[in-house]
Formats: structure tokens, C-alpha cells, sequence
């Protein structure tokens, strides 16, 4: 007499039998796999958000470049503020690879639309001298007007800094502002400068204007120099001694682009504790889809009992319900994926950036599907395997 074996499931005998769960109880399906869905899209959002932020920020470097470096007083032995030298600018530009080299000055002034503002009320707009290259040195744009030339750079003539003039309430050239105690004419607005945004928030007035409309005592507070990106190191290791040779230790030298790739580094912290968050949200998913399976063997003992009244084995029964926990965690992984996707490319494009989503991120988002499927489903799996064909079958 041959020896019974039990019955072999295939692949697709067992998707259509962990599917069976599935198909017949579909609003509880639903609200499981909601659970993963928002999981799953919480975590991919803020990696594709994060990412294309990033993306732009790197972008926004290599636009505007690295080679870019400021210098400024530090302090004296003791503790008071230095001073540049007002030749330093000039000392700067002949340094080899520098290819050009301005200057802004602090000036004692403030700057309102009339007279009538109490001097207190400044908006937070400083008053700065500025040399013609400035300009051409930060690599900026005029969108109002036009920059200070030979002949407005001597005369009670402004430009204002893309925040300046937000601030005081103008959006065009040719009208007067009250500046220190006599009226200028606003001849320029710049636009957005990201690599100076010093300049944003100033009131740029040419050095001679400067000097005999406001006191200025023509010393700069701030050199800006660009040079060759392969002498960026070389000429950031000559400043200090160039500007100041008998105190080069009161000198400051700090490149501006640095503050935006640390901006970019710095978006993984942030990223890493709203991870966190979405892996929260999984968990308290995959609590869910667990829930969900045990209902579904304490509802199904009949059917359980049946299958192994019939030959069905233990392994059989705990291959199905493991099945529909993965179906079930699946459909809650695809549709977060979709959404995460989706919520990452609305955000990228209302902000004007690149859509970056790391192809790692789905990958993980699939693992963790999986992996919180298979964890779900592993104990209902596990018990339903364990019920005996009579207690199942006798069940009310």
C-alpha cells in the first residue's frame, strides 16, 4: 500500500488561497492596509522632500560656485574689534588667482522713507559702503535700476538689497529715501543674493558718497574676492597675511557657499527624527494588520478546521495566513509608495525644485513592507497552524 502525502501547494494555489481573506472581508482590508499606506508614504516623503531639497541646495552651489571668500576683522589681543586697512582691498586683488576683489564698509547711518520716521525705526536695514565691483564680484543682478557707477558712487545715490527695499515699502527707482540726515535717490534694486545675504538686508552708497555725505572713514568691514577654483585654497591661506602683515591673526577668512553645503548636511538630522516618526506610524500599522489576522482565524476556525479535516497540513495552514498578511502589507506598501512618490513631487514642484527620490528609499520601503508583514502575520500564521481539526470544526 503506497504512503499518503499530503497535497503540494504552488505559487499560484497559494496567492489565490491567502487571497481568499482578502476579497471577502474588503473594508477590513482597507482600513489595515491604511495603517501601512501611511506608514510607508510618511517615510518616503520625507526622504524624497529631504533629498530634493538637498538637490537643490547642491544645485544652487555649483550655480553660483565655491570659489567665493570673505574677509573680515576679527579681534585684537585684547578683545576689542580690528581694523582692515582701508588699502586692503587693492592688496587683495594682487594676489595670484584672484580675479576680483570689492569691499563693503559699516557706515553710522540709518535709512527710512522720510524724515519723519523716528531714527530708532531702522527696519533692520544696515547702511554700507560699497565699492563699483561688488557687483561683479558676488555675481549679482540689478532687477530695478542700475548699479553704482564712476558718477553715482560719488553722489547721494543708493541701491537697496532685494530685502532692503521689501522692507521700506519700494518696488521701483528714481524716489527718496532719507538717509543719515539728507535725502538719496534710489537709483538700483538688487534681486536675491544667497551667497551674501548681508547685502539683501542693506543700503549700498559708493565709498566717496560715502566718505563726504556720512562720515564714512573709508576702512572696509568686509572684503568679498573670487578667484580660480584650483587657487581658492591656496589665496584663502594668503589672505589674512596680505590684508593685515603685522597682525594676519586679526584677520578672518570664511568661504560663504560653506554655510549652504552645511545647510545641505544638515537636512539628514532633521530627516533622521521624522523617519523616526514614519517608522511609527508602520509599527502602529503593522499592530493593525496584525489585529487583522487574528479576528480573521478566530473567524475562520470553521474553514481552518475543514482544511485539515481534508489533509491540509500544518504548514499549509500557516503558509496561507502568513500569505495574506504579506498580500495585506503589500497592498498598504504599494499604495504608501504611490503617495509618498506622489507627496514628494506636489512639494518639489510648488517650491521650484528638482523631484529626488533615492531609489534606496523604495527598496527600504519594500523591506519594511515585508518585513512588517511578515511579523504581523507570523503569530495568527503560527495559531491557526495549531488548531486541531475537531475543536476547530466543533466550534459555534
Amino acid at each position: 500500500m503506497s504512503e499518503l502525502r499530503p497535497a503540494r501547494l504552488g505559487a499560484a494555489d497559494v496567492l489565490r488561497v491567502g487571497a481568499v481573506g482578502l476579497r471577502t472581508r474588503p473594508a477590513r482590508v482597507f482600513l489595515s492596509a491604511l495603517g501601512i499606506a501611511i506608514g510607508i508614504a510618511t517615510m518616503i516623503a520625507v526622504v524624497g522632500i529631504s533629498s530634493s531639497s538637498r538637490e537643490q541646495l547642491l544645485r544652487q552651489l555649483d550655480r553660483l560656485g565655491t570659489n567665493l571668500l570673505t574677509v573680515s576683522p576679527g579681534r585684537t589681543l585684547f578683545g576689542e574689534e580690528a581694523e582692515l586697512p582701508a588699502t586692503s582691498v587693492a592688496m587683495v586683488g594682487r594676489i595670484d588667482g584672484v580675479r576680483t576683489a570689492s569691499a563693503t564698509g559699516k557706515v553710522e547711518a540709518t535709512i527710512r522713507r522720510t524724515s519723519l520716521i523716528p531714527e530708532a525705526v531702522t527696519g533692520g536695514i544696515a547702511v554700507q559702503a560699497a565699492t563699483p565691483e561688488l557687483l561683479a564680484t558676488l555675481e549679482g543682478a540689478v532687477v530695478k535700476g542700475a548699479w553704482l557707477n564712476a558718477a553715482t558712487a560719488r553722489e547721494p545715490a543708493v541701491v537697496l538689497g532685494a530685502e532692503a527695499a521689501s522692507r521700506l515699502g519700494l518696488s521701483r527707482t528714481g524716489l527718496r529715501v532719507w538717509l543719515g540726515d539728507r535725502w538719496f535717490t534710489v537709483v538700483g534694486i538688487l534681486g536675491p543674493m544667497p551667497l551674501a545675504p548681508e547685502i539683501e538686508r542693506s543700503a549700498l552708497v559708493g565709498f566717496a558718497a560715502a566718505q563726504r555725505y556720512l562720515a564714512f572713514d573709508g576702512h572696509p568691514t568686509t572684503i568679498y574676492e573670487r578667484s580660480a577654483d584650483e587657487a581658492v585654497e591656496t589665496v584663502r591661506g594668503l589672505l589674512p597675511r596680505t590684508v593685515s602683515p603685522e597682525h594676519p591673526e586679526e584677520v578672518d577668512v570664511s568661504r560663504p557657499s560653506d554655510a549652504l553645503a552645511a545647510k545641505a548636511a544638515a537636512a539628514g538630522a532633521f530627516t533622521s527624527l521624522l523617519l523616526g516618526l514614519g517608522a511609527v506610524a508602520l509599527l502602529v500599522g503593522g499592530v493593525g494588520v496584525a489585529n487583522t489576522m487574528v479576528i480573521s482565524v478566530l473567524e475562520r476556525r470553521k474553514e481552518i478546521g475543514l482544511r485539515r479535516s481534508l489533509g491540509a497540513t500544518r504548514g499549509q495552514i500557516r503558509t496561507q495566513f502568513l500569505t495574506e498578511s504579506l498580500l495585506l502589507s503589500t497592498l498598504g506598501g504599494a499604495a504608501g509608495a504611490l503617495l509618498g512618490a506622489l507627496a514628494t513631487t506636489l512639494y518639489a514642484l510648488a517650491h521650484d525644485w528638482p523631484t529626488a527620490i533615492p531609489p534606496w528609499s523604495i527598496a527600504a520601503a519594500l523591506a519594511a513592507t515585508f518585513t512588517t508583514g511578515t511579523l504581523a502575520g507570523l503569530y495568527p500564521a503560527v495559531r491557526a497552524s495549531h488548531l486541531s481539526p475537531t475543536a476547530a470544526l466543533t466550534t459555534t
